[in-house]
């Protein structure tokens, strides 16, 4: 049983550290609590739901679609709506934020209903057995996905021109002016990014969880949790802290009850908050990491 706990944990760690990358750095580049994440990785499960359905296309497959898509919604939304109120208030943010998502999830019901939808593959029931551990292969294929788009976002964030600008920016908006970077494109270039890995969290959330309008509520909680495990703005960090995050879900629902996870989960961030504010892997200042 301790073995497949710990399978278990590490299988659905992937998605949760994907799906708070876009969280993650967006606050740390930005200051911006975006409360409509959650409503983007939803968007990205419903368009690997609907290429499933439509054209028959794998749904991890659809993953690049669901990308492009919310790229150039994040992009839009933070070029029109967000850019001009950023730098007003924290809670016109707030506000701004939760209006866009209230209109994603309202919009998804009126063109999917309220049902609850499912992807079905030819593979979604079959598992790898070692020994008395069963490894689902789409929670496995999940994982290594979830693994290999975090290391491409820290790359395109730590080793391009265009991802040491938006750092540049995070660092000081009005020194990274001078060297000609464009604040206002920087943070809508974060913000299609951040847009983008939520889509292709949504993906892969989508061969696990059960889909409907309200999916991204149900990861909002596990996202705010895993950001301040892992440090704001620190992409590493929040793929540790995801798994981390996961195990601790893994282990309380093993252990003490299903009905557990969350208390346990949430009593760690605010044993975190308390002890070391900044994250286990984070700095008090994203723009010193």
């Amino acid at each position: 049983m301790l073995a497949q706990t710990i399978v278990n944990g590490l299988l659905l760690g992937g998605v949760y550290g994907i799906a708070t990358i876009g969280f993650s750095v967006v606050w740390g580049v930005m200051g911006i609590i975006n409360l409509a994440h959650g409503a983007y990785i939803m968007v990205g499960a419903y368009i690997a739901f609907a290429l499933n359905q439509w054209f028959g296309l794998d749904p991890f497959l659809a993953m690049p679609f669901a990308m492009v898509a919310l790229f150039v919604i994040g992009y839009a939304l933070q070029a029109f709506l967000l850019n001009p109120v950023m730098h007003t208030s924290l809670l016109l943010t707030l506000v701004v934020t939760f209006g866009i998502d209230l209109f994603l999830i309202d919009l998804f019901v009126l063109f999917f209903s309220s049902d609850v939808r499912a992807v079905h593959t030819a593979y979604s029931g079959s598992s790898l057995e070692i020994g008395p551990v069963l490894i689902s292969w789409v929670r496995l294929v999940a994982a290594i996905l979830s693994v290999l788009v975090a290391i491409a976002s820290y790359l395109f964030l730590n080793r391009t021109r265009t991802g040491q600008a938006i750092l540049a920016t995070a660092l000081d908006r009005e020194a990274a002016r001078l060297m000609g970077i464009y604040p206002d494109r920087a943070y809508g270039l974060t913000a299609g990014l951040a847009a983008a890995v939520a889509g292709a969290a949504g993906c892969l959330a989508s061969t696990i969880f059960p889909i409907s309008p309200t999916l991204g509520i149900s990861f909002l909680g596990a996202v705010f949790v895993v950001t301040v495990l892992g440090g704001i703005g620190s992409v590493a960090g929040v793929i540790i802290a995801g798994f981390a995050y996961a195990l601790v879900q893994a282990f309380a629902a093993t252990y003490l009850g299903a009905n557990y996870q969350q208390i346990v989960a949430f009593s760690m961030f605010l044993l975190i908050l308390i002890v070391r504010p900044q994250g286990l892997f984070g700095k008090p200042f994203y723009g010193e990491s």
